[in-house]
């Protein structure tokens, strides 16, 4: 394949692969979940590749099988969704997470065979999906799920989650994550992520997903806050309840 725009086509396939990837994945970094950005742009650009790579064969269009190669990518895109899904008592989470994936999936097959409308088409549906329908889920989840739970049974009763900001400047980065970890070693805490922010001018933001009783409040969590605001390298700290959808 030497032919200079079948090359540029190629590629153009394969950089809308990843602009959509990335569209996908926006959502997910957003929501602290655990395939964010650059996890969904590798799977559609590995997806578009792999299209690819079926629909031209090894330098000889007869050897070409693109179905084949669909059909793998559809299968194999499974074991990956799998690592994203976990129990967690008698919740399982991060099935939203994998279901994003193998779409992402879907949309890079979708822009690698050459069907741009139909790749951007699919993105968009993807991203309504996962934030318009959030609300009317969450209302359904709290009519049904929350006020059906017995009351005397711990182990059943639904965590809220929470995300904590500590501003700190970059060369106190080593130090902020092992204050906001030791700080958030708690029984009542959960860790479900964490992750740091690069601002302006040096500044740094540890960004920490956790999960709490949700009969637990927000007594600790104000009091883990100010704990941590009392060190004079943070400049600021701050807390806010995130839904708990996966």
């Amino acid at each position: 394949m030497t032919d200079p725009l079948v090359v540029v086509d190629l590629a153009l396939r394969t950089l809308l692969a990843l602009a959509l990837g990335a569209v996908i994945g926006l959502e997910r970094q957003w929501r602290l979940r655990t395939a964010g950005i650059r996890t969904n742009a590798l799977v559609a650009v590995g997806s578009a590749l792999f299209v690819i790579m079926g629909s031209t064969g090894f330098g000889t269009m007869a050897a070409a099988d693109p179905t084949r190669v669909a059909a793998q990518v559809v299968s194999g895109i499974g074991f990956l969704g799998a690592g994203v899904i976990l129990r967690d008592g008698a919740n399982i989470r991060g099935l939203t997470t994998a279901a994003t994936l193998w779409c992402a999936a879907a949309v890079g097959m979708l822009a690698g065979a050459g069907m741009t409308v139909m790749a951007l088409i699919g993105a968009g549906a993807i991203v309504a999906t996962n934030t318009g329908l959030r609300p009317l889920g969450m209302a359904i989840n709290r009519h049904h799920g929350r006020d059906a739970l017995p009351p005397h049974n711990d182990s059943l009763v639904a965590a809220t989650d929470y995300v904590v900001e500590v501003s700190t400047t970059e060369k106190n980065e080593l130090r902020m994550r092992a204050m906001v970890l030791h700080a958030l070693d708690r029984p009542e805490f959960t860790l479900r992520s964490l992750n740091v922010r690069h601002g302006k001018n040096s500044r740094l933001v540890v960004v920490a997903g956790i999960s709490a009783p949700e009969r637990a409040g927000t007594a600790g969590l104000e009091s883990l806050m100010q704990h941590i605001s009392l060190d004079p390298k943070v400049s600021s700290t701050r807390w806010w309840a995130s839904d708990n959808d996966d």
